[in-house]
């Protein structure tokens, strides 16, 4: 992977990249390759071929494209005119790649998956990055990923110039309402956390109401608290009660026409599912140039 694809302020593994394209490669090229190219396509022929943005918006994926074309021919070479996190417009070139024609062929579509996905969830972030600009606020993603792409769709949100909430279950402690449903109350709940929590590890708890963030708030217990389903009149609430002692994090159905004022309360985070769950493919292509 070439540090020239990535994007300036983030990273992901090389080790992700190379497990999701095989993978990829895997479901597209199945037990007998390429029978289309393999068919039409000499033995021997070279192509050359240009990834370009056919419309508006923030690309990410590049790197994931690359090891495509580069799994299929390992001397293939590849020419970079944008790097991952660059805003485009219709017709930007992104990669111009030539090798094996039968290699550029049989990774084409999965180089173009990759790409188009996660320039949408770059994309999107960026539009709510836009919407958000004059507060304090940042906007976060969410575990709503889809299975087996959360390190791309997140560093996508990076590209983007959004933040990441947790990667998964393991990497901080998040009290939702059934946990508190379970363990018998706010106070109780927030007990136990504690009592379980390494010295690193952050606890964030879910609530509803202003009631149950006094009860929070009594416990001295939580480091960030999550303002659920809030009209930004309570939300304004929450965030004088909090007076700056706990993270404030807004979450629940947030949308480019809401993130504004919701933003605007003064809360520290925006979390929003749709950043990965309901973002556009950005339309890509790949042409022959021979």
């Amino acid at each position: 992977m070439s540090p020239t694809l990535l994007c300036p302020d983030a990273f992901i593994s090389p080790l992700v990249i190379d497990a999701a394209v095989e993978r990829a490669l895997e479901e597209d090229l199945g037990r007998a390759g390429d029978v289309t190219s393999l068919a039409t396509v000499p033995e021997g022929t070279r192509a050359t071929a240009v990834l370009a943005a056919r419309s508006t918006g923030v690309i990410a994926g590049l790197p994931l494209a690359a090891a495509a074309f580069r799994r299929l021919d390992p001397s293939v070479a590849i020419t970079v005119h944008v790097r991952d996190g660059a805003a485009v417009v219709e017709g930007t070139k992104l990669l111009t790649i030539a090798g094996d024609a039968r290699a550029v062929l049989g990774a084409e579509r999965v180089a173009l998956n990759f790409v188009g996905g996660l320039s949408g969830v770059a994309s999107a972030t960026a539009e709510f990055v836009r919407r958000i600009a004059h507060t304090k606020a940042r906007i976060c993603c969410t575990r709503k990923t889809t299975p087996g792409m959360r390190a791309l769709q997140k560093y996508a949100v990076r590209c983007g110039g959004g933040h990441n909430h947790r990667f998964g279950l393991d990497d901080a402690i998040l009290i939702k309402d059934n946990h508190i449903a379970v363990a018998g109350g706010i106070t109780a709940v927030l007990e136990r956390a504690k009592r379980a929590a390494g010295h690193l590890v952050k606890i964030e708890i879910e609530v509803d109401t202003l009631a149950q963030l006094d009860e929070v708030l009594a416990t001295g217990l939580a480091d960030a608290v999550l303002l659920d389903n809030m009209d930004p009149p309570t939300l304004r609430l929450a965030v004088a009660k909090v007076a700056g002692r706990l993270a404030t994090e807004a979450s629940g159905g947030i949308t480019l026409d809401t993130a504004a004022a919701i933003a605007e309360t003064g809360v520290d985070y925006l979390s929003s599912g749709a950043l990965t769950h309901s973002a556009m493919n950005l339309d890509v292509g790949l042409d022959i140039e021979m």
